[in-house]
């Protein structure tokens, strides 16, 4: 896909309204600059409004300079000002939408400059008030934000008072612009809060439902200025508070340590996760499976607290408290550490495909393709997880808690940073163990070697060392992410053709020159924990705002843009799970992080995993499905993470040192899973189902197909079963029926002139892109089909229900074929209904033939006799009697056989299925006996029937309905198979395939309800008849569920933050939607697109999106 450099960063529009937005945004609220011409007075109003603070802050200023008033009478009586201020212009706001009336405009034919425009009258008037203060949405928040202003006002003018600010800085220059910007902040803040707040870069939501916006500038004043007046007062009352309450509660220090260790771990489990299950499990039957597997892991979890509780106490009383030595117990202890992070590191490495995300690793299997042959060696890893699982789970913990245990800072708690720094340390043994042992390990080692009195040995304890070193380690991973996906921004915008634009050479010279001070940009946002935000995607990077660690606010799962392909995602996510949790468990995925993002790739789908929560034991992960329906951007980068990924392992000859050819990607290959879940495979059906020898043949096995469903399914009927052992005992009476080869009364020659109307060239493929098809007569005599109560089924001849795609596979194109399905029905002639047949009564002639019998009211007739008879040749009468001696509807064996042919043979229920099967038949194909062309095939397949007299029978009888369409679709996949496997020898073969298809799979079509149910019911097959009109073909499509291989890789996080910050403060702040827009064009490197899509909505548009899956790793 080639995209213009010339690709809009904002359209015209956008750019307008950016402009406007940006000051408004910049000053706190002020709308400076309107897209149309006002009155002078609403500018003056604003900045009257505006400078309301400093002016009260002034008047207690100047009463201070003067000496008047102490510097706390000053600052109440600016916040007193300041609070009356706030309520009289809130009461202003009131009382304008109180007074004001609607006022009709005239449409003008700019809609978005109507959007904007308002029309003032005067100075004051109810329409300016409006305008320049909307007002609080709710009462208290007006009271709140009023009172907030005071506190805010009066505390920024006891901040900003000159001779303090001299005082501090010893400079009239520094005090001057200490104090204009200062109260330039506090104008901006106040105008927020009481007048009209603007709306905030950092927006990460379209709603702002409890008024929190107006809140965030006042607050960081607040904030600010409290801390710098009382920061001392807070801190020794911080300190205080917290020792007392140590010393107060917990005396003892093996208190401490068995309060610390338990709660630690309780902490780090996934309490609310168990709890639910319990309280589910709870309503289930005490001896269901599920309930015994969560007492189960209850107990596991009893019996680790218990341990690590006797551990850490033992230790702690009974060992010798000294400085870490080599000599000492805890030096024991270290070396251990050492070891075992060695060994989890060289286990972790070798579940994974690539060392550092570099090198190929050498143990991992070569033979991905077959998957017998990978699934053997992969067994071997699994010995291998298994060993470090245990190492991880039950060594680590044990020996962590030993060392802390031993730890000299724990005999006495004389400070809150030993009770902060070992609860942490207790916990983090246990919510995140592989980075509590590496920081552990590091620390040990730096005790081990230097010995020096440092600042490092002797001011601080060991928990806030560790607390400090866990710290550096988040931050130096985060700023190698980051570093990463700044140089992969800012080199392939100028190595990459197609991201090239015309201002990209001069922000590359701009990123070199000022490189120190995007190092600054990169290392303030690592430190804030933000995202860095490349604007508009490209090299101009600027601090993100402080974001969740799960990316979106609110529930992960509560959203998604549903269409009929996510049913595929519904199937494959629990397997999915479930493989995750070995594949986590074993190491395969590296190392878990909350925040971290994969993602999985099998054919045309493509898996988003999140990372939420990690914790002893469990994970929690969100799994998002994006849309299967490709677009340009979505193919693009689809086939570069599909080239990652047989690089990475479909090669045919890999050499064992080989290098990851993609390490700039933000996409790394960790792992494949064997995942159950549908394969897609199309094919073209031309030259089958266009071949005059098939479709002559499938004539005649639809007959078959009829009479083998019906008979089954009338053999099944509710009812029948239970009948069938009170018949063996009782015997029961024969049963009157209508007979249906009496002789008619003569028709007249309008009947016969109906009946053989209905040909097929009506229905030919020489029209079927006719564009005149009889639309009108539908419309005309729709009216007359009846409504079939408690059904919900399809009614043949209305192509309402069939609008989809014109490239889905295995439904009609609309523009195209239905034109010729459009046909008109024929108005019914109410008086020539009183001419039915006259149908004499018979008997069967075996008491038994009731149990196959067809129902009551599928016996009526609607079709001459004598067509009946003219065409009761092609009735099968050997394969009715093979198929009804097949039965298993008797208990008895001995007498099964011998009751069978007693009912094969009987005349009249014989006669009863050729009237229902050929009545259907003639439904199917018309009246004329011709051969069908593919055109006809495809309309009927989707259910979509010619008329004639037999086709209104048919529809007043649903059920029966259902069973010809099946039988026809049935018939359809015979003819397929014959021709690719061969043709059938016998009948048994026959039954075999039809057997199959009624066990194995759905046949149907693609947009049908019943599709859904049958993926998510997992039938091993589907089939579905389509047509492409593009090519001109017919297509078929199969799904086939089956083990197949999922690959996996891990996403640079960072990146996946930036591209997420960059969009939500496009969309919601810029409201750049546009769908053409740089940043969302496809970037092969950054994966921009497929970034998108997996956004929450409103931002992003995965079609599918998990709730929060717990996941446990054990």
């Amino acid at each position: 896909m080639m995209m213009s450099p010339d690709v809009p960063l904002l359209n015209d529009y956008k750019q307008d309204f950016f402009l406007k937005r940006f000051p408004q945004t910049v000053l706190g609220g002020p709308r400076f600059k309107l897209g149309y011409c006002a009155p002078p007075y609403i500018y003056v109003n604003q900045i009257i409004l505006f400078l309301m603070p400093w002016v009260w802050g002034g008047v207690g200023t100047l009463l201070y300079q003067l000496g008047i008033l102490k510097d706390y009478y000053t600052a109440a009586l600016s916040g007193g000002l300041m609070l009356f201020t706030a309520f009289v212009i809130q009461f202003t706001s009131l009382y304008a939408r109180s007074k004001s009336a609607t006022i009709e405009r005239i449409l003008t034919t700019d809609i978005l400059a109507e959007e904007d425009e308002h029309e003032f009258t005067s100075c004051a008037g109810a329409e300016t008030v409006r305008f320049l203060i909307p007002g609080k949405k709710y009462i208290p928040n007006t009271v709140f934000h009023s009172v907030l202003a005071g506190l805010v006002c009066g505390l920024g003018t006891w901040y900003l008072l000159p001779n303090r600010i001299t005082l501090l800085y010893g400079s009239i220059g520094g005090t001057t612009l200490l104090f204009f910007f200062g109260w330039m902040t506090l104008c901006i803040g106040e105008y927020s809060l009481i007048v009209n707040t603007a709306t905030e870069t950092a927006t990460f939501q379209t709603e702002d439902t409890y008024e929190i916006t107006p809140l965030m500038r006042p607050l960081y004043i607040f904030f600010f200025v409290s801390v710098d007046l009382a920061h001392r007062l807070l801190v020794m009352f911080i300190m205080s508070a917290g020792t007392a309450i140590t010393s107060y509660f917990i005396p003892s220090t093996v208190g401490v340590v068995l309060f610390m260790t338990g709660f630690g771990f309780l902490l780090s489990l996934n309490l609310s996760d168990i709890g639910h299950k319990i309280g589910t499990k709870s309503k289930d039957l005490p001896s269901s499976p599920g309930k015994h597997l969560i007492w189960k892991e209850c107990l596991f979890y009893i019996i680790i607290l218990v341990l690590a509780i006797l551990e850490a106490s033992l230790l702690h009383h009974f060992a010798g408290f000294s400085q870490i030595s080599k000599s000492s117990f805890q030096a024991i202890v270290s070396y251990g550490l050492m070891i075992l992070l060695i060994i989890l590191w060289i286990l972790r490495e070798i579940q994974s495909l690539y060392i550092f995300g570099i090198f190929r690793n050498p143990f991992y299997p070569k033979d991905v393709q077959i998957m017998t042959v990978f699934l053997e060696k992969q067994t071997r890893l699994m010995k291998i997880g298994i060993v470090r699982w245990i190492l991880l789970t039950l060594v680590s913990p044990f020996a962590m808690i030993a060392f802390l245990s031993l730890d000299s800072s724990l005999q006495g708690l004389h400070s809150v940073s030993v009770s902060i720094g070992f609860t942490r340390a207790f916990r983090m043994v246990w919510q995140n163990t592989e980075n509590a042992l590496i920081e552990t390990v590091i620390v040990s080692t730096i005790h081990l070697i230097s010995s020096a009195d440092i600042w490092w040995n002797r001011s601080l304890d060991t928990g806030i060392r560790l607390l400090l070193v866990g710290i550096i380690r988040d931050r130096l991973i985060q700023f190698i992410s980051k570093l990463q996906f700044a140089v992969t921004v800012l080199l392939t915008s100028w190595t990459e053709e197609k991201q090239h634009r015309k201002r990209t050479t001069t922000l590359c010279i701009l990123n070199i020159v000022f490189s120190p001070f995007v190092l600054v940009i990169i290392v303030f946002s690592t430190l804030l924990s933000s995202p860095l935000l490349p604007l508009f995607t490209l090299p101009l990077f600027l601090v993100g705002f402080p974001r969740p660690v799960q990316s979106w606010p609110g529930a992960a799962g509560t959203t998604a843009c549903v269409c009929a392909d996510t049913v595929y995602y519904y199937q494959m996510v629990p397997r999915l799970t479930a493989m995750l949790q070995t594949a986590m468990a074993a190491g395969s995925l590296g190392l878990l992080l909350p925040g971290s993002h994969y993602l999985g790739r099998f054919e045309d789908r493509l898996i988003w995993i999140i990372i939420l929560e990690c914790g002893y034991t469990y994970c929690c992960i969100n799994i998002k499905g994006l849309e299967l329906q490709e677009t340009s951007c979505h193919t693009a980068e689809a086939r570069r993470v599909d080239e990652v990924f047989e690089d990475a392992f479909e090669q045919e000859y890999i050499r064992v040192r080989s290098l990851n050819k993609h390490f700039g990607n933000v996409l790394t290959p960790c792992t494949v899973l064997p995942v159950k879940l549908y394969s897609d495979a199309r094919n073209v059906l031309s030259g089958i189902i266009d071949s005059h020898e098939n479709l002559k043949e499938f004539k005649d096995d639809l007959i078959k197909v009829l009479v083998w469903i019906l008979v089954q399914y009338c053999s099944k009927r509710p009812g029948m079963k239970e009948s069938v052992h009170d018949t063996e005992n009782k015997g029961k009476a024969p049963l009157i029926l209508p007979a249906l080869n009496t002789s008619l009364p003569p028709e007249s020659p309008e009947d016969i002139d109906s009946l053989n109307s209905e040909t097929f060239d009506d229905w030919s493929d020489d029209n079927i892109f006719d564009d005149e098809p009889t639309v009108r007569k539908v419309i005309e005599e729709k009216h007359q089909l009846k409504d079939l109560p408690g059904t919900n089924l399809f009614i043949p001849g209305s192509v309402e229900s069939q609008r989809v795609s014109d490239h889905s596979t295995g439904t009609v194109p609309e523009n195209d074929l239905y034109k010729a399905v459009l046909l008109g029905y024929p108005a019914v002639d109410k008086g020539k209904q009183e001419d039915m047949p006259y149908i004499p009564l018979m008997e069967f002639s075996c008491s038994h033939s009731h149990l196959v019998c067809i129902p009551a009211e599928w016996r009526t007739s609607c079709v001459p006799n004598s067509k009946i008879k003219e065409m009761s040749s092609l009735f099968p009468e050997d394969w009715y009697q093979f198929v009804l001696r097949q039965l298993e509807c008797f208990h008895s064996e001995e007498k099964a056989s011998n009751v069978l042919e007693e009912i094969a043979k009987d005349k009249v229920l014989k006669e009863l299925y050729v009237h229902t099967v050929m009545t259907c038949y003639f439904s199917l194909f018309g009246i004329d006996n011709m051969t069908p062309r593919p055109g006809h095939i495809l309309r009927v397949y989707s259910g979509v029937l010619p008329w004639s007299v037999a086709l209104d029978w048919l529809t007043e009888k649903p059920e029966l309905f259902q069973l010809a369409l099946k039988a026809f679709r049935y018939t359809l996949k015979l003819m397929i198979d014959k021709a690719s496997l061969g043709p059938i020898e016998d009948f048994r073969e026959l039954i075999d395939y039809l057997e199959e298809y009624e066990r194995d799979w759905y046949i149907g079509l693609v947009s049908e309800e019943k599709w859904k149910e049958a993926v998510l019911q997992e039938k091993p097959y589907l089939f579905s008849l389509g047509y492409d009109s593009n090519m001109g073909v017919y297509t078929g499509r199969v799904l086939s569920l089956q083990e197949l291989l999922v690959q996996v890789g891990k996403l640079n996080a960072e990146a996946v933050k930036g591209q997420w910050a960059n969009l939500s403060w496009e969309l919601l702040y810029a409201t750049n939607d546009d769908e053409e827009r740089y940043s969302i064009q496809a970037h092969p490197l950054l994966l921009r697109n497929l970034t998108v899509q997996a956004a929450d909505p409103p931002l992003g548009y995965p079609i599918y999106s998990s709730k929060p899956l717990h996941i446990r790793l054990h």
